[in-house]
Order: structure tokens, then C-alpha cells, then sequence
């Protein structure tokens, strides 16, 4: 049954949200603000269940795409998707029913809230990740045979661009020119579905999931011990604990609209000794502990800080600060020979198969 997403949600999604953001998605706090604004000015927004998705009407996802680094200094005001949902509607001639984040990560799981409220649309509990990606055609949407275009890209300034590309592989490079000429972040809408499509093709209950997530992690001191909160929390997200450290070294660079670096972690607690390091491309890509790897995309690599399990996004991430790594399974659409391939680790440059993240740590347990 559809409820109501009010103030006191918002935080919880965007915690949860962060965590399954794999270190990506944008800054939570930033999104987070813009989306209690917004609900405050326009009331609560309805979030469908899924079987609440009318299946002949359209939905378009609401987000933002770039350097998450940037967006940190470079905001959007809300009104970049009222400008876009009217090219929409203009071009299908038709409504828009309601929007949908295209990704669980930090600032993209609060934009369609953003939109969705300032519309007064409904937002459906789905997204085409299940995580966040750096790239447009890294979703579960295209897996299926949909197309990322018709697109509409569009920036703080009033630019617009509807774009309409042979394939999702061309609409992430023209989409990508266009925000990187109006500085390294743009708002987009995108991934147009109908409600029996994104029922289909997308991956449920995300913002739910988000929720719950968002909720145990703001509820820790509850617990008897961190250690109970974390268990607690990798039972909800069926994930593993790779490993305890303190940050050392981060190298990052920004180049073509990206985020590209490496975090270096010194080895605390039962880790003490081993060294560390995580790559990525936006989003944390492979983890590697004294050389093994033991997790890698299409599964999450994630950081919480070690006394509060607060995620911890790339572009906050400091010199010193003492973290846990977090490894969780990907949605099974991802754990197909079509889903490797689209955003295994051989798509990003690394010469190393995807194993699933419960098979690595396995044989890590058993050395």
C-alpha cells in the first residue's frame, strides 16, 4: 500500500541510500537538504509499491549525473527536471505519471523526492541499479532492452538538450560532453518506463530498502555495541565485513566527468598489520586486501565509519579516519553473464573475473 515519504524519512533514505551508493551517487547531504525543502514547501510525497504501478502510464527518472567531488560545490536549484518533465511531456504528448530514482546512491535517491514533490507526482519504489553506477547504460533498464533516450539533460543556468541516441552507450557520451561544458554536472531525466516495464525491468523496493538501512544505521547507540548494530546490519543487507582500518593515502583526479582515485587503508583491531586499498571510478570498483582481491563490481564496496556505521561517501573521505569495509551482493540481474558483462570488472580496465563477493570471502575465511 502507497504511504506517504515525510521529513522524518528523507533522513533514514538518505543514510541508506549512501551506503548502497559503493562510496558513489553524490553527496547525501546535499540532496538531503533540497528534499526537506521541498517536502516542506509542498507537503509529503506518495511512494507506490510496486504493484501500484499502473501499467500503461509513463515514468522518468530524476537525477543527477557528473563528478560527485563537484557537486559538492556546485548545486542544482530543483527546477532543471520541471523544465525537463515539460520537454517530456511536450514530446510523448502525454502526462508523466510519476518519477523513480535511477539509482540507490547519495544526492540520486533524493532528486526524484526533489521533483516528485515541487510536481506533485508519485514516486515508485524501484530504481535500475540497486546500488549506484558511474555510467548511463549501467542499468537495469538497458539490461532488459530499454533505451536511456529520450533524455533530457539539463543545468542550473536554464540550458536544456533532448537527446535521442542509436543506443545508451551514445547517450552516455553526448550526455556526458554536455555536462562537462556546463561544469562537470548536469540534472537529468531519463530512462522513460512504463509502470508494467519498471515492475519488470527495475529492482523493487530500493527506497524501502533505503529506508530500513537508514533506519537501523541512525538507531546504533541502540544496540549493546557497534559490533551488534553491524551484525544486525549485514543480516538486512546480506553482506560481509572485509575489513577494519584507518585511511593513509587517497589519490583522486576529476577528468571527463569523472571521479577517478584509490583510498590505501592501514589494517586496526583483527587487521592489524595488512594493508588495504580500494580503486574507483565514482563508485568503488575493486577491494583488495594485502593483494587478494576480495570483492569487485558488479557487488557493493562500501565504508562506514567504525563507531557510528555512518557511510561514508568518496568525496568525504580523509586522511586518518577510522573505517570499516563493507562487501554486499549485487541484485541478481546484475550476477547474469549480461550483467557481468556490462559492469563486470572487465569493463572497467581490471584484468580479473568477477566472483561473487560470497565465494571470495569464503576462501579468504578458509586460507
Amino acid at each position: 500500500m502507497s504511504r506517504q515519504i515525510t521529513i522524518k524519512d528523507v533522513k533514514q533514505i538518505a543514510i541508506g541510500a549512501a551506503l548502497l551508493g559503493s562510496g558513489g551517487g553524490g553527496n547525501p547531504f546535499i540532496g538531503e537538504l533540497m528534499a526537506i525543502s521541498a517536502i516542506k514547501k509542498h507537503g509529503p510525497v506518495t511512494l507506490l509499491t510496486p504493484d501500484e504501478f499502473p501499467d500503461d502510464e509513463i515514468f522518468v527518472s530524476a537525477s543527477n549525473i557528473g563528478a560527485p567531488a563537484v557537486s559538492m560545490e556546485k548545486f542544482p536549484n530543483g527546477n532543471e527536471f520541471i523544465n525537463a518533465f515539460e520537454i517530456f511531456e511536450q514530446y510523448y504528448n502525454k502526462k508523466i505519471y510519476g518519477t523513480f530514482p535511477i539509482e540507490a546512491g547519495g544526492i540520486n535517491s533524493m532528486m526524484p523526492l526533489v521533483a516528485a514533490a515541487k510536481m506533485g507526482l508519485p514516486i515508485a519504489d524501484a530504481d535500475g541499479m540497486g546500488r549506484a553506477f558511474p555510467e548511463l547504460q549501467m542499468s537495469t533498464f538497458v539490461l532488459a532492452g530499454h533505451s536511456v533516450t529520450p533524455m533530457v539533460l539539463s543545468d542550473e543556468r536554464g540550458n536544456t538538450s533532448l537527446l535521442n541516441t542509436p543506443d545508451s552507450f551514445w547517450a552516455e557520451r553526448i550526455g556526458r560532453d554536455f555536462t562537462v561544458q556546463v561544469g562537470a554536472t548536469s540534472s537529468s531525466a531519463s530512462d522513460p518506463v512504463t509502470g508494467k516495464e519498471l515492475r519488470s525491468a527495475g529492482v523493487l523496493n530500493i527506497i524501502s530498502l533505503s529506508q530500513n538501512i537508514g533506519q537501523l544505521i541512525q538507531h546504533t547507540n541502540d544496540y549493546v555495541s557497534v559490533n551488534s548494530a553491524l551484525t544486525a546490519l549485514l543480516k538486512l543487507t546480506h553482506g560481509y565485513k572485509l575489513m577494519t582500518a584507518k585511511i593513509v593515502d587517497i589519490s583522486h583526479t576529476t577528468s571527463g566527468g569523472f571521479n577517478f582515485g584509490e583510498i590505501i587503508l592501514s589494517g586496526l583491531n583483527e587487521n592489524e598489520g595488512q594493508t588495504g586499498k580500494i580503486s574507483f571510478q565514482n563508485e568503488n570498483i575493486i577491494m583488495q586486501l594485502d593483494e587478494q582481491i576480495l570483492a569487485t563490481v558488479p557487488d557493493l564496496i562500501t565504508m562506514v565509519d567504525m563507531d557510528t556505521l555512518q557511510p561514508i561517501t568518496n568525496e568525504e573521505v580523509r586522511y586518518g579516519k577510522r573505517i570499516m569495509v563493507l562487501g554486499l551482493p549485487a541484485n541478481e540481474k546484475w550476477r547474469t553473464a549480461a550483467g557481468i558483462s556490462l559492469v563486470g570488472p572487465r569493463y572497467f580496465k581490471y584484468d580479473v573475473d568477477y566472483i561473487p563477493i560470497e565465494q571470495r570471502y569464503a576462501e579468504y575465511q578458509n586460507q
